[in-house]
């Protein structure tokens, strides 16, 4: 999607304010004895209150209203029967659409209690983010995005998570532009432009250089014993840099 009008903004705008006003609570709401599908009915009622459809369900069906990945999950997790214990990695994964307008937004915390591991991974991860959002701005080629975010996760000495890609968002949950890496790829021509919208969502990991598909036809998972973190936001591009739809500041 690309933004011609205010009136556009406004309503990408507040999307992106409800999913991730979805996503602070369901991280808020978690408790060691949580049932995965009992997060995700939350989620599901906080989406309802705010007139908002949950974006996989509606555009492929997803078995769940948000993904919610524990552990080893990398990404796309049912919520289900899993208990969440003190100690475990989540990611939970908001997207939704409201009035024709799709945001998208994810984060990583953990049950308490946190360990320097499990914070390393999240910390650098976000810095990959924002390392990202600096290089957004109309001109400017797209594969800056995976060039921050590979220089971030060398410096961390992390992994990234290839076949996860950042994309295009907004009129619907994925579009153009498709395949924005998460590395450094020079043959990548393409450039942003004024009101170009996307995500920007890095997966960095201690052990998976991909994602690989469970039974259930959506789990991502990496290696036993890996731990991986993601941070997304929606963003429109500007002349000068990105406004931001989503608010992560508060995941921790």
């Amino acid at each position: 999607m690309t933004i011609h009008t205010q009136e556009e903004l406004e309503g990408l705008q507040r999307a992106g304010r409800t999913v991730a006003e979805v996503l602070r609570r369901m991280a808020a709401a978690i408790e060691p004895g949580m049932r995965t599908d009992e997060l995700d009915a939350l989620g599901q009622r906080w989406l309802d209150e705010a007139g908002a459809e949950s974006a996989p369900r509606l555009s492929y069906g997803f078995p769940g209203a948000t993904c919610i990945s524990v552990n080893e999950e990398i990404a796309h997790g049912i919520p289900g029967e899993r208990r969440l214990q003190r100690g475990d990695m989540v990611n939970i994964d908001v997207s939704a659409c409201i009035d024709g307008f799709f945001a998208d937004t994810g984060a990583s915390t953990v049950v308490p209690p946190d360990s320097p591991a499990k914070r390393r991974v999240r910390h650098s991860t976000r810095a990959a983010l924002e390392a990202a959002l600096g290089e957004v701005r109309a001109g400017a080629r797209l594969n800056r995005i995976g060039h921050a975010i590979e220089g971030v996760a060398r410096r961390s000495g992390l992994r990234i998570v290839r076949n996860l890609c950042s994309h295009g968002v907004g009129s619907a949950l994925h579009e153009e532009p498709t395949d924005i890496t998460g590395y450094h790829e020079p043959r990548d021509a393409r450039l942003m432009h004024e009101g170009m919208v996307f995500t920007i969502e890095p997966f960095l990991s201690t052990k998976a250089r991909a994602a690989v598909e469970t039974g259930d036809g959506w789990t991502l998972v990496g290696p036993a014993g890996s731990l991986s973190a993601q941070y997304e936001h929606t963003l429109v591009v500007g002349r000068h840099g990105p406004i931001v739809v989503t608010d992560l500041r508060w995941v921790q």
